[in-house]
């Protein structure tokens, strides 16, 4: 799965409310080109579906905005078409990105909808899709002339109207602050309520999280939960689908905990109601599960015991471009072909010198030495009580207690390591045992610790200064 805690600042007050006009006055529009992407055993391909003008403004800072962390499987550059000027610049990844590492990928094509969106331009502009290569090379993969006068640009709002912006968090105007947006996906109307609770709930965790919680009032928070028909989303592993408003489903390529939906477009009708910079998809449901994606959305059960925990990793990998650090759990990727140095802040494929060199004390050996054989046993044995409880079906509560007992003697076994709580290179990370290296024993980007490492904390932090303009 790409795919990954109470603090309460003096100064702030946790606003709940559904006063529209909490949301900041409107400045610069927001534009979505909305594609589609093809590929697999088809070359791949993109093709415009439309443009169009959301309803909520453009909640990031005025001016050219271009791109210096280069995160992302892909970005996308927005020139003046006359000019050639950059206008804006952003780095994504993409469920297609996460798709072709899959065995379906090698045996069809698949199309996903997907969508680029920048402060709405005055004049014409080329848009310009860039695919990241092999030794960071980037390629230009699609190009496509955008013309805001144009007649089909869209501009009305989309239909239905998931209701009134709820601010759970307000601490500033949009364009010097990160707009996080909760979206609530089944929850009826009569579990709005429910919504709200849950939302804070999470963000109490979130903020209780550094470096989050040193930079909460760096953050606006708002909730959009349009209302479902019935309670909770689709499970077909377990024969259980729903037409939520999202369409968000468990068993995303296969893996049973992975929650992702693949209805771009509805999730951006919904989503682009509120100002937002990143996407929180909340889902009214008890089994344990979640996702994220590099500044495209990350997913959260809401009722499970270790909710708030997933929702911190699964965030981590949305808004940072953090990777996965665990290497024993089950999921739908192929091994890598290849040792690239992978593009995200927290993972190296050159122990010897690192990305984050900087923060390793002199005389740390290099890869760095952990009890590894260790982990992997106690590991592994968990995933196969893990697939037992799965397999009988048995209740929450007994896979609950599973992970109890697994971060428990996690909990033991790490302060116990020679190089606990320091950085260095220790082998296992991104789903591979060998080869890869994260920079701490433990994160909460490896284990259900309640920590970001070092380097995670860094990338994290680097992130909201991009937003806020540092």
């Amino acid at each position: 799965m790409r795919s990954a805690f109470l603090f309460l600042a003096s100064a702030v007050v946790a606003l709940v409310s559904v006063v529209q006009s909490a949301q900041p006055a409107p400045s610069t529009k927001t534009m979505r080109v909305d594609y589609f992407h093809t590929g697999g055993t088809a070359p791949e391909t993109f093709a415009l579906d439309e443009v169009v003008i959301e309803p909520a403004p453009w909640p990031g800072r005025a001016g050219v905005v271009t791109d210096t962390l280069r995160y992302g499987a892909y970005g996308f550059d927005v020139r003046d078409a006359a000019t050639k000027a950059l206008l804006y610049s952003a780095g994504f990844g993409s469920i297609y990105d996460e798709w072709v590492t899959t065995e379906e990928a090698k045996n069809r094509a698949r199309t996903f909808h997907e969508s680029l969106r920048f402060p709405a331009p005055a004049t014409p502009v080329t848009v310009t899709v860039r695919k990241r290569g092999p030794q960071d090379a980037w390629q230009d993969v699609w190009t496509v002339d955008v013309n805001p006068k144009d007649m089909f640009v869209n501009p009305s709002a989309p239909d239905p109207d998931p209701g009134a912006v709820i601010a759970l968090e307000k601490n500033g105007d949009s364009a010097s602050k990160v707009d996080l947006l909760l979206i609530g996906d089944g929850y009826t109307t009569a579990e709005r309520a429910k919504f709200e609770t849950d939302a804070k709930r999470l963000l109490d965790v979130l903020f209780a999280t550094s470096p989050f919680k040193e930079r909460r009032t760096d953050f606006n928070v708002w909730g959009l939960v349009p209302p479902a028909r019935e309670s909770g989303v689709s499970r077909p592993s377990q024969g259980i689908h729903r037409a939520s408003p999202v369409g968000a489903t468990y068993d995303a390529f296969g893996s049973e905990r992975y929650v992702l939906t693949f209805d771009n477009k509805a999730f951006r009708r919904i989503a682009s109601y509120a100002p937002y910079d990143v996407v929180e998809i909340v889902t009214n449901t008890e089994t344990y599960g979640g996702g994220g994606i590099y500044n495209l959305y990350s997913t959260v059960s809401a009722n499970n015991a270790y909710s708030p925990y997933v929702f911190v990793h699964e965030f981590g990998h949305h808004f940072a471009a953090l990777a996965d650090e665990y290497y024993t759990s089950p999921v739908a990727y192929l091994p890598s072909e290849t040792r690239e140095e992978p593009w995200e802040p927290n993972v190296t494929a050159t122990p010897a010198s690192p990305k984050w060199q900087d923060l390793i004390e002199p005389g740390t050996p290099l890869p760095t030495p952990w009890d590894k054989q260790d982990f992997e046993a106690r590991s592994r044995a968990a995933q196969a009580k893990r697939a037992e409880i799965r397999k009988r079906n048995l209740s929450e509560t007994e896979m609950e207690k599973l992970f109890r007992e697994e971060q428990q003697m996690d909990q033991r076994a790490f302060p116990a390591e020679r190089y606990a709580g320091k950085i260095g290179a220790f082998e296992g990370a991104r789903y591979e045992a060998q080869g890869l290296y994260r920079p701490a024993v433990d994160c909460i980007m490896f284990t259900r610790s309640p920590d970001f490492c070092e380097v995670c904390r860094r990338s994290i932090a680097k992130v909201i200064d991009s937003h806020v303009g540092r």
